[in-house]
Parts: structure tokens; sequence; C-alpha cells
């Protein structure tokens, strides 16, 4: 096979040519509709304990939606379901918490036939690891902001 030299402009055209076409106001309904969805069984979950746990400090509540809707995400990973939600919903199940338990999950599931601390335990935060990181990063610098400015 012989190699093809591209200077910019062929290539961009070239990328133009074979690159899929995107509907970008279908994909943007089908996000917020999708990520609204996700939302709307997030507060049912909510609602629900607090009409079964009336006794439930709200703090208590929302932990218990927290790690119900993180294993949500992370079972329906593991079934193969919450792939097609995404490639049907596009960034609509990716930003709501599901999301983030899809990212941790996904790695997980994917390299466990490297073993537990090779396959699973390592690859396990290449996705979500640097948006950890960075989040960690950025409360340590307004942390120091907030305390400079005597908050």
């Amino acid at each position: 096979m012989q190699r093809q030299n591209f200077d910019n402009k062929a290539y961009k055209e070239y990328v133009h040519n074979i690159m899929p076409r995107t509907n970008h106001l279908k994909t943007l309904i089908m996000a917020f509709v999708v990520g609204g969805i996700i939302c709307i069984i997030g507060q049912i979950i909510h609602d629900v304990i607090r009409a079964l746990f009336p006794y439930l400090e709200r703090d208590a509540v929302n932990s218990y939606v927290t790690l119900i809707m993180i294993f949500l995400g992370s079972f329906l990973t593991a079934i193969g379901v919450y792939d097609d939600i995404g490639k049907f919903a596009g960034a609509g199940s990716i930003v709501p918490i599901t999301g983030f338990a899809n990212s941790v999950t996904s790695p997980a599931i994917e390299y466990k036939s490297e073993g537990v601390i090779y396959g699973i335990e390592s690859k396990m935060f290449v996705v979500a690891g640097p948006i950890i990181v960075t989040g960690i990063v950025c409360s340590v610098i307004v942390g120091i902001i907030y305390l400079i400015i005597g908050g």
C-alpha cells in the first residue's frame, strides 16, 4: 500500500469527506431529554426514600440517592445497556452521576481479563482519574484563595 502525503488543506478535506454527518439539533435534543430523564429518575428515587423513611435527614437521603444512582449506572454498564443509552443520548448520558459511574466501570470491565491488579485496579480510573485529579486541584486552589481573602 502506498503512503499518501497530505498537506494541511488536503488532510482537512479528506477528514471532512469521510467524517460521518451529525444532525446537531437532534443530538442536542436527545442529550437534553435523556439527561433530563436520568435526573427525573434520581428525583423519583429521592421522593420514594423520603416517603418510606421520613425520619431520615436531608443529607442522608441525598447520600442514598447518590449511591443508588451510582449503582444503577454501574449495573447498566455491566450488562451493556448504558453504552446503548450513550450512543442514543450522547452527552446527555455522561453529565449526570450515572455517567461518572459508567466512566469508572467501563475500563474495569474491559480490562478484567488482565487480572485484578493489572487489569481492574490499574485501569479503573483511566477515564475518571484525570477528572478526579482536576477536581481536587481546583478545590485546593479555591480553598487557598478563600483562606487568603479571609472567608
